[in-house]
């Protein structure tokens, strides 16, 4: 009965220490590198021609202000102060209908049937009790309200999401294995689970389409990328100097076939995952 618990506090600490500032601090490099699973979100929703949309694990809010754009007001809620924090920041500077929520979304109250649809661009893989999370959702959309998400595939399909850790495994034997059935970044990667988990909690017509996307960074950015975000991320600011140097000479090589001069470029595995809320009465 504790572990959803024990598993939400450690996604707070996470999200709120070394991971959330990384992200603070790559944002344009993240944001880059993803655009087109936001340019992808932004035209499922405006398809619908919602009034009101909820970002969930907006981040620093690149897909919340995109589709504010578009639909004229959207909602980003994240459980990381900094990465919300910045979000805010760039909002305003932007000067774009967008605002922004500190919170879990697995249990904030939020209005009842407050939004039109609700979209998320890798946010939904970290729920301690994905069912809980997405009943609670559920109950923010109006009947027949759109859900539109973009979550990974399989490790398996996705080799530049963990060149780091294998390449860095014979330095630091203690990287968290991948677990699918915990929350993490590959956790939505098993059709049957997702179908099960939305099926549960007053989705219906769920669709898992697959999409490949070439995502691209600048080379000058990749040690930066590798030695701040995932599980190679979280362990090195604790390495000393010597460590980590030798892990950054070991790991950079594994990245090269991914090099194309001056850019770095990789396939995408992903599911873009729709469905619609099921009215009360028929759920």
């Amino acid at each position: 009965m504790n572990a959803p618990r024990r598993s939400d506090d450690e996604q707070a600490a996470r999200w709120n220490g070394p991971a959330g500032h990384a992200w603070v601090d790559l944002h344009e490099v993240l944001d880059g590198m993803f655009r087109p699973f936001e340019d992808l979100l932004v035209e499922a929703v405006s398809q619908q021609h919602v009034g009101s949309v909820l970002d969930v694990g907006c981040g620093t809010g690149g897909v919340t202000r995109a589709v504010a754009r578009r639909v004229g007001h959207c909602v980003g809620i994240d459980i990381s102060e900094p990465m919300i924090g910045t979000a805010r920041d760039l909002a305003e500077r932007e000067g774009v209908p967008a605002s922004f929520v500190l919170g879990d979304a697995q249990e904030y109250a939020f209005e009842p049937a407050g939004f039109d649809a609700v979209v998320s661009r890798f946010g939904v893989m970290f729920f301690g009790d994905p069912v809980r999370a997405f009943t609670n959702l559920r109950g923010a959309v109006k009947d027949g309200g759109g859900l539109r998400l973009v979550v990974w595939r399989g490790p398996e399909e996705n080799p530049f999401m963990t060149t780091a850790e294998r390449a860095a495994a014979p330095f630091v034997p203690e990287l968290p294995p991948r677990r699918p059935d915990q929350p993490g970044q590959f956790a939505f990667a098993d059709p049957r689970r997702v179908n099960r988990i939305l099926a549960e909690s007053g989705w219906a017509g769920v669709e898992l389409r697959p999409v490949d996307v070439v995502c691209a960074l600048p080379e000058r950015e990749l040690v930066r990328y590798f030695t701040r975000l995932g599980p190679l991320g979280m362990l090195l600011p604790g390495a000393d100097e010597r460590t980590r140097a030798r892990i950054v000479e070991a790991v950079r090589p594994a990245f090269e076939p991914f090099v194309r001069g001056e850019e770095v470029r990789f396939t995408a595995a992903c599911w873009a995952v729709s469905a619609r809320a099921v009215p009360a009465k028929l759920s």
